[in-house]
């Protein structure tokens, strides 16, 4: 006589030999299981779903069958039940709470006619076998979050210790937030001491809708963003699944990529607030997950470090550019001074030099100054300087130079291979337009100027010598009564 075999201890046997040999997906359990089901209990639909033990929700990780719309408020009823007790029966329905080592990592929902014929050590073997596998795949999915994570980090550390500027540095942390989150868009603003958008930067969109967003929130106040209020007021990110359900600033972020759902991150800086980094996707509405959340504050901690790191490398950066432009330029005039013209001038005879061409300096010194003192006053005086100095500049074109060498002592470097007489009338259009009234202090004031032309390499060789030709030139000038003299 024949023995019926018994089909649940095939499934389990089956099941143990399948998990001894291969490391499986949840739907792969799944898929081995259902024929068996199908033939012992009538099941007709099968859902495993997944527990986010930081936000407790539910996600459908494996799927057999046709799900129903009360699938997941079924499902949710074991949790009502004491975490030891049996499956939760509704109707054709069989909710089994997945455990493993005291902790709950899912639930597994059976649709069936028959149900009933299923034993307690199937239900309980089965449940092992899916709480082990979720097990495994919430271990993988730490591993490759800690992978990602560190890897992310590392990254923007390593770019954002070299960023020379805070707005280098916060679009560094908004290339870098699209990139962890996998999100279409991201985009970045930075405010003022004020609190008014100074800065837009964005990533995942065209050109054209960039310059939209800097259009629409450049200038603007930071705090008519609603999303921006709630960063500000919790100092954390805030996730949002569907951005139909929270309040967005008209042509903000949000709006103008039509982001469906975004996640938004406060810079706070050592300084205070400094922006808002927001990434997100138009295609559809996603569900941020704990991890999420905190790779989130993981990022904006990050960021508001590399920011203020950026901002003292850029004070030092200004500080030293300041202590140089100092060095090399005159206070009162803002022109390059003596050791810029030197250094300059070394420079020029070195490539006229190396190029066969000519180069020229013209010494003035201005005639009628020291009346100016004497009879309006020394303010008048300085403000004649700078008059003067931005009339001199204006003359001169790049890579000539104007310098101021002290007192009413100014000279002039003409490189662009000049002959005798284009050096020399240089100097007579600079004693014609030095004679046109200044106005200081709603009177006219009148000068002149003594000019000495000295050339490279007709009079010296060396730009030292060619200062003094052309210092001897322009006392003979002076001693004429003013205008232009070459040196003989």
């Amino acid at each position: 006589m024949a023995v019926t075999p018994d089909r649940q201890a095939l499934l389990l046997a089956e099941l143990v030999g399948f998990m001894t040999k291969d490391t499986p997906s949840v739907q792969h359990v799944l898929d081995l299981m259902a024929p068996h089901l199908r033939e012992i209990a009538g099941l007709t639909a099968a859902t495993v779903f997944e527990l986010d033990s930081e936000t407790g929700m539910m996600t459908g990780t494996a799927q057999y069958g046709e799900p129903g719309r009360r699938d997941q408020m079924v499902a949710g009823k074991v949790f009502r039940a004491a975490a030891g007790g049996p499956p939760v029966v509704s109707g054709q329905q069989m909710a089994i709470r997945l455990r493993i080592g005291g902790q709950t990592v899912g639930v597994l929902l059976f649709t069936g006619d028959a149900l009933s014929e299923l034993r307690p050590d199937t239900i309980s073997t089965v449940a092992l076998h899916f709480a082990t596998t979720l097990q495994g795949l919430f271990a993988e999915k730490a591993r490759q979050f800690v992978a990602h994570t560190s890897a992310t980090i590392q990254e923007l550390f390593e770019k954002g210790m070299s960023a020379g500027s805070v707005e280098e540095a916060a679009e560094l942390l908004t290339n870098s937030c699209a990139t962890a989150f996998r999100t279409e868009h991201a985009g970045l603003h930075l405010i003022d001491n004020d609190g008014r958008i100074r800065y837009v930067y964005s990533v995942g969109c065209p050109d054209e809708v960039k310059q939209t967003l800097r259009a629409n929130l450049v200038g603007r106040s930071a705090i008519e963003s609603p999303v921006w209020r709630s960063t500000m007021e919790s100092g954390d990110p805030v996730l949002v699944n569907n951005a139909a359900t929270s309040k967005t600033r008209p042509g903000g972020l949000i709006d103008t990529l039509g982001m469906q759902s975004f996640i938004a991150m406060p810079l706070m800086s050592g300084f205070g607030p400094a922006g808002l980094v927001m990434c997100g996707d138009s295609s559809g509405t996603r569900e941020w997950s704990g991890r999420d959340r905190i790779l989130a504050q993981q990022l904006a901690a990050e960021g508001a470090l590399i920011m203020d790191s950026a901002r003292m490398r850029q004070a030092n950066q200004m500080h030293v550019e300041e202590l140089t432009r100092q060095a090399f330029h005159d206070s009162l005039t803002g022109l390059p001074n003596r050791k810029r013209l030197l250094d300059r001038g070394e420079q020029a005879v070195e490539i006229a030099m190396a190029t066969g061409t000519r180069m020229a300096l013209l010494l003035l010194d201005l005639n009628g100054f020291k009346q100016v003192n004497d009879t309006i006053g020394h303010h008048a005086g300085d403000v004649l300087l700078q008059l003067v100095a931005k009339r001199l500049d204006g003359l001169v074109r790049h890579p000539d130079m104007v310098a101021r060498l002290g007192g009413d002592e100014f000279s002039v470097l003409v490189t662009a291979n000049p002959d005798e007489r284009v050096a020399v009338a240089v100097g007579e259009r600079i004693c014609e337009r030095l004679r046109e009234p200044f106005e200081i202090d709603g009177r006219p004031v009148r000068i002149g100027a003594s000019i000495g032309v000295a050339l490279f390499p007709r009079h010296e060789i060396e730009f030292g010598a060619l200062m003094k030709d052309a210092d001897a030139s322009m006392y003979q000038a002076k001693r004429s009564g003013g205008g232009v003299h070459l040196t003989a």
